[in-house]
């Protein structure tokens, strides 16, 4: 029984340790989260954050069904999936770059601005589909679960490493999402804010070049 726990503890603690370094890294992720932190408020970035926390869920399916192998092995197809990625950042960063001036507002009706209101379903869905399309996530995968993970290691094992990854990483983007959100940044941004908006389309823009180029 020890040696069991000292088994998987070794795997989880190395699971862990790289994800912590990879969540932390500026990517796609990142980047939507800080947009809609300081465009849509606390409320939208938080569901963007529980989105992207349970999209790790999509790469641990494939992971556990074996198709990550598959995904692996067959270059082609990680370059299609490459690729959709890349248009979906295109998607959203030019609709970022966009951003137009706000008209003269008041402070009082700065948070009322119709123009800034995101759904909660829209949010949630932007961070589900952000981090399940992120071929940065699907490398850590593909790498960690191939080289950190035994294959004897029991489903249900995996699983529960999926869970934590996935708990961890809405954590950390909620936390985020929390500071970022919060009145005093949003005050120092005040009217803008717009132009954060294009910083972060042009970021998304960059990422997205930077997925063809490297594929």
């Amino acid at each position: 029984m020890t040696e069991f726990l000292t088994t998987y503890w070794v795997e989880f603690a190395t699971i862990a340790a790289v994800h912590l370094l990879a969540v932390a890294s500026p990517g796609p992720d990142f980047a939507i989260v800080m947009k809609h932190s300081i465009s849509h408020g606390r409320r939208a970035a938080m569901l963007t954050s529980i989105g992207i926390g349970l999209g790790i869920f999509i790469h641990v399916a494939y992971s556990l069904l074996g198709i990550g192998l598959i995904i692996k092995t067959t270059p082609w197809l990680f370059q299609a999936l490459t690729y959709v990625a890349a248009a979906y950042l295109l998607y959203i960063g030019w609709g970022a770059l966009r951003s137009p001036a706000p008209k003269t507002l008041t402070s009082a009706d700065m948070d009322l601005d119709q123009s800034k209101i995101l759904s909660d379903k829209k949010a949630f869905l932007v961070g589900l589909m952000t981090n399940g399309l992120n071929p940065k996530a699907t490398l850590f995968f593909l790498s960690v679960f191939a080289v950190a993970v035994s294959p004897d290691t029991p489903n249900m094992v995996k699983l529960g490493y999926g869970v934590y990854l996935a708990f961890a990483t809405g954590v950390w983007f909620c936390t985020l999402s929390f500071f970022l959100s919060s009145k005093p940044v949003r005050d120092f941004i005040g009217q803008k804010g717009y132009w954060f908006d294009r910083l972060m389309g042009s970021v998304l823009v960059l990422l997205a070049i930077k997925l063809v180029a490297s594929s």
